[in-house]
């Protein structure tokens, strides 16, 4: 039967209709976070409306236990997705003093939609574990130890994961491709039933994701709140309060660090002539270049004298010291420039 409200409010199509809507949009929401107001006032209005819509499909007795899914009317199907889309919507909200108030509501959302359809033959699935009514994965011969992972189960859960992600892309593509004929009304009954029930098979697959997940994050939950209970463990004694160490003096006695630790900065021992005298002594600095001590600096050049009478001053004064040194190698280079004309040394094969 066609499920119509009363004529004194919107009919059940109407709300399931903006409930979905608000959902794709919530889905499609280019918001940069969950908790904008805009965001949670479209989660409030969709909330809002799905439940309206859930409890007049309980009003009218849509679906029961002891009918197959042949018996549903086509328009009827889609009435089906109330408690999946419940469930997606209590998961947006984002009030975090009572996060595990809407994972345990949003969880029986989500079984509650499973239970429906694994009574009408809706998909091949098994119900999460812990579940009443869900099948055992476990051998009860094959104990397992705590603490120590079951490779097996996990393996299976992999596989299971897998197997659920490539039907789910394959739905969702099928889905796309009805979805225009079904929304303008050109469909007919036969395409409007395998769209509906094609959505149905999707959102087993997404309802089980989250049951998975929401399991992960209440036992999160559950460890953080009974941290929180558990009461403070008796501390230790505390340790005595330590004296405050008196400021010492790393010689024997004040007496000795008088005579022989003057400090810093250090006491000066000998002036620079003396220290010079010494150096020269032993033979590490010469006397050459830097006169007696108490003598006279050289004479600096005159400003803006050029190379050129810089080197003739130099020649000179080497010549008044009577350097034998310099004297020799001056004559040495006068005597090759006699018999080394310049460019001498350039002639080869030029005729």
């Amino acid at each position: 039967m066609m499920a119509e409200a009363g004529a004194g409010g919107p009919r059940l199509a109407e709300l399931l209709a903006l409930g979905r809507r608000l959902w794709d949009e919530l889905e499609a929401s280019a918001e940069p976070s969950s908790g904008a107001p805009a965001v949670q006032d479209k989660v409030r209005q969709g909330l809002d409306a799905l439940q309206r819509a859930t409890a007049m499909v309980a009003q009218l007795e849509l679906f029961s236990e002891n009918e197959d899914v042949e018996e549903i009317a086509s328009a009827d199907l889609k009435f089906m997705l109330l408690p999946a889309l419940l469930g997606g919507l209590t998961l947006k909200q984002v009030d975090l003093s009572r996060r595990r108030e809407h994972l345990e509501s949003a969880r029986e959302h989500f079984l509650h939609f499973l239970k429906l359809c694994r009574n009408y033959g809706l998909g091949s699935f098994q119900l999460p574990p812990g579940t009443a009514g869900g099948e055992k994965t476990e051998s009860p011969s094959a104990p397992q130890e705590p603490g120590q992972p079951n490779l097996v189960a996990m393996a299976m859960s992999r596989t299971a994961k897998i197997e659920r992600y490539k039907q789910k892309k394959e739905l969702e593509n099928k889905l796309a491709s009805m979805s225009s004929s079904v929304e303008s009304g050109t469909a007919d009954e036969d395409q409007i039933r395998e769209f509906y029930i094609l959505q149905i098979q999707k959102w087993i697959s997404t309802s089980l994701e989250e049951i998975e997940s929401i399991d992960q994050e209440l036992v999160i939950l559950r460890s953080r709140d009974a941290a929180r209970q558990a009461p403070a463990g008796p501390r230790g004694p505390s340790r005595p309060a330590r004296t405050p160490m008196k400021p010492f003096i790393l010689t024997r006695d004040a007496a000795q660090a008088r005579v022989f630790g003057a400090g810093y900065p250090g006491l000066p021992t000998m002036t620079v002539d003396d220290w010079y005298e010494q150096r020269r002594k032993q033979g590490i600095v010469s006397q050459q270049g830097f006169g007696k001590p108490g003598s006279s600096p050289c004479p600096s050049p005159p400003a803006g004298a050029s190379d050129e009478e810089l080197q003739k001053q130099q020649k000179e004064r080497e010549e008044e010291e009577d350097d034998e040194e310099a004297l020799r190698k001056a004559r040495d280079w006068d005597d090759w420039k006699d018999t080394h004309p310049r460019g001498y040394g350039n002639r080869h094969n030029m005729g």
